[in-house]
Order: C-alpha cells, then structure tokens, then sequence
C-alpha cells in the first residue's frame, strides 16, 4: 500500500515539474517572439519607402518631321501626332541608421526604362539577334550617405547627388509644378534632373538653407545648339571623366511665411572632360561655364506661384564648336559615336513664371473635403542660342510657351493635370519682302498642344 501511494506522488510529482517547464518555455517563446516584433518594428521605423510617377498622354497640333524648323513651309500642313508617355517613374528608399547618419537612394525610369531581348529570326536562317524592345532610361539618380550634425545645421552628404541648379532640379517632384512636363527651359537648356557623384556640405540655420557642392566638371562635346549643357551632365562610359571639376551653390530664404527664395550658381570647365585629347591649337581653351539661377515660390492665400530665371554663359564656344565640326567630320560615319558635335551657343537664358489659384477654397462644400482644384496659367521663354557667332543659324531655338489647365487632387498624394499649351516662336523682318523673293524667310509654324497626366507623390512608407 506504501508503494502504491508513493509511485501515486512521484507521478504526480513529475507531472507538474513538465507542466511548469513546458510553461516556462512557451513564456520564454513569447518573450522572444515580442523582442523579434520589436526589432522588427524599430527597423521599420528607421526604414523610408516613397516615389512619384507621371503617365501623359498627348496630342500636338503640328509636324513632328525633325526638319520641321529647316524649311517649316513643307511642313505647315501636316496632320497632328499623338503620344503616350511615362516621364518619370521613381523609386525612394531611405534608411536612418542612427547617430546622425542616414542613407538615401532613388531609382529613376524615365520614359517607361530600357527594354531589350535576344531573339532568334526566322526570317535571317534561325540567327540570334537582340531587339530593342522599348525606348527609354533607367537611372540610380541618388545614392548618397549622409552624416548631420548639430541637429542638422551642418551636414555631409556623399555619393550620387542632386545638383540643385535652378528651380526643377531642386523641385522636380510632380507636385512642384503645374504643367503636365517639368518646366520646358529650364529642362531645355540644363541637364534635368541633374545628379552626378559628388560632395556636399549643407544644412538650415532657422530661416536660411545653404548647399555647397564639389563634382566633377561637364563635358562640352555632349553640348548642342538646341539643348546647350543638357546632356553635358551623361557619361557613355562605366564611370564619369573627372579631368575638370566644377563648384555648386545655392542658398534658399524662408523669412517671410509662405514664400521661398533661392539663389543657385554654378562654375566649372567643360572642355577636354573627356577620354579624347584636342591637339596643340585647343591649348588655351577651358570651356568655362558659369550659370546663375533665381527662383521663388509663394504658397498663401489659396494661391501657388512659382518662377525662375536662369542665365548660362560659356567662354571659348567659338573654339568649342570649331573642334565639335572638325570631330563630327572625322566620325561622322563612326558607329556607336556618343557625341553630337554641334555648334554651341555662348549664352543660354531661361525664364517663366505660372500661377494657380485653389477654386475648392471658394466653395464650401468642397473646402470640407481633401481634395484641391487648382486653376493655373504659365508664361516662360528660352533660348539655348541667346548670342554667339552661329545665333543666325538656330533661330527656332528663341522659343515662347503659355498654357493654361487645371490640377486637380482628390488626395493629396495623388493629382490629375491637363493643359492646353502653345509654343511660338519670334516672326521674321523682311522689310516688305514677298515669298516668292529668295531673301525671304518663312516664319516658323507655332506648336500647340493638349495634354492629359496623372501623377503621384509621397511617402509609403
């Protein structure tokens, strides 16, 4: 009977010595479980997700024959074009990694990004080709590490950066302007969006923001008489040629409420930034550049107004565009050639200004709600050929555009644009000459346009 119950008690015993460890073990699980959720939810906490995008949809009233401005009587007449378009589709990831030290980075596709396949053809015996699928860019537009100090007031910044030239390389996000494409001069005649590898010292002392920067120079033989530096910022090589380098400044004011101000400059020589070398004559040719650029926004009383002035000039283009003619006709037959050779204007001009007006805010039911409608207008004129030797040559490129349309944003991350723009151009003097007279010039065919977008912008995450 003794056995009996003392086997009773040790079974019972042991029993309740599992029970408490299996407790203890699924307390231990869930305790761990809680440390892995919080680890977690403070890597999510440092973790950014964001971008923005652009679908456009168009239809242009005029020729779109490249030789349109050569001899614009032949082309008077032809039907409208349309197009479809992805201007941008961007991606941003950022991460806070603690102790003031940050990293950014963003993923562009401009115009839908690259497509491409080997294919095998039927028609060529079963041989592999590769195809260009679609057109388009894919680009890292930043990449940066960032180390702030004192709160902020002082940071570094290294890596692939935006050069903030002018209003839309600072503000290049859809919601920072009212047409359908980023502002047309300023994209015309400087590299947009501009980034290259670089560094950057900047920050905010209350009321002021400064950004100095040190990169890598542009390289004159990717100029060109219709786009002047736009592309100059490109590189058709695995890394971007450093032989020059080049200074950036800007300084933004926020004194007054509701209204921005910056002023943005930019030094550097372009000339021999390249793998090619220039004979003995181009010994004293540096191709500097220098622009200065003006820009404001105003954001009160139910309006947004924005604009900008830009000035480019570049020394030596006479020289600059004689080596660009003289290599043009040295490869002009030359596959895969990156460079356009063209004649370079001296000076480059840019200027506009648009203003829209929030129609919800007048009306009281819809003030209640998120949404805003913005009724807009915008004027701007650009000129990538405003003097030099070859301004006779490109008069097309003195343009004018005005546009009028609305923005409309159910929410605030996302806007539905259309316009209706018209591009012009300066009328020919010909002291009374008739058409049929070989001294008269024919004037060029005005452009008008209607457009359609949807964007978005924010955060995800």
């Amino acid at each position: 009977m003794k056995k009996t119950l003392f086997t009773i008690i040790l079974l019972l015993s042991t029993l309740s010595m599992v029970g408490q460890e299996k407790e203890v073990d699924a307390i231990s699980g869930a305790s761990s479980q809680i440390k892995k959720t919080g680890k977690l939810e403070k890597a999510l906490s440092r973790l950014s997700l964001g971008g923005y995008g652009e679908a456009v949809m168009t239809r242009n009233f005029y020729s779109q024959s490249f030789n349109r401005y050569k001899m614009p009587e032949n082309y008077k007449d032809d039907k409208s074009h349309g197009r479809f378009d992805l201007p941008h589709v961007c991606l941003n990831i950022g991460y806070d990694f603690g102790k003031g030290w940050t990293m950014g980075s963003e993923i562009e596709f401009e115009h839908g990004g690259t497509g491409s396949a080997v294919e095998i053809e039927a028609e060529e015996a079963g041989e592999y080709e590769a195809e260009v699928e679609k057109g388009g860019e894919v680009n890292i537009e930043q990449f940066w590490i960032n180390k702030a100090f004192w709160s902020g007031k002082f940071n570094i910044k290294a890596g692939e950066i935006i050069v903030p030239v002018g209003y839309s390389n600072a503000y290049h996000e859809p919601n920072q302007f009212f047409t359908c494409y980023r502002p047309e001069g300023e994209a015309t005649i400087l590299p947009n969006t501009w980034h290259q590898v670089g560094l950057s010292l900047w920050g905010r002392i209350k009321d002021w923001r400064y950004e100095a920067q040190f990169l890598s120079g542009l390289n004159s033989e990717s100029f060109t008489a219709e786009d002047f530096a736009h592309y100059g910022a490109t590189s058709p090589y695995e890394f971007k040629v450093a032989n020059n380098f080049a200074g950036v400044l800007r300084i933004d004011n926020y004194s007054v409420k509701g209204l921005r101000i910056g002023l943005s400059g930019y030094y550097g020589y372009t000339f021999r930034n390249t793998l090619r070398t220039p004979g003995s004559q181009y010994e004293d040719v540096t191709g500097a550049l220098g622009i200065v650029a003006l820009d404001f926004t105003l954001n009160r009383w139910n309006w947004i107004v924005r604009g900008n002035v830009d000035y480019a000039h570049l020394s030596d283009a006479d020289a600059i565009s004689s080596y660009n003619q003289a290599n043009w006709t040295h490869h002009k037959y030359q596959d895969g050639n990156p460079h356009h050779y063209t004649n370079i204007g001296s000076n480059a001009l840019a200027y506009g200004i648009e203003a829209g007006y929030n129609v919800f805010s007048q009306i009281h039911k819809l003030k209640e709600k998120s949404g805003k409608m913005f009724v807009f207008g915008r004027f701007e004129h650009y000129n990538s050929m405003a003097s030099g030797t070859y301004k006779s040559m490109y008069k097309y490129t003195k343009r004018y555009r005005m546009a009028f349309g609305v923005n409309y944003s159910p929410i605030k991350q996302i806007t539905i644009k259309g316009e209706y723009s018209y591009r012009f151009f300066d009328k020919p003097n010909n002291n009374g000459l008739t058409s049929d007279s070989p001294l008269y010039t024919q004037p060029y065919n005005n452009e008008p346009s209607i457009s359609l977008g949807v964007t978005y912008c924010g955060k995800f995450l």
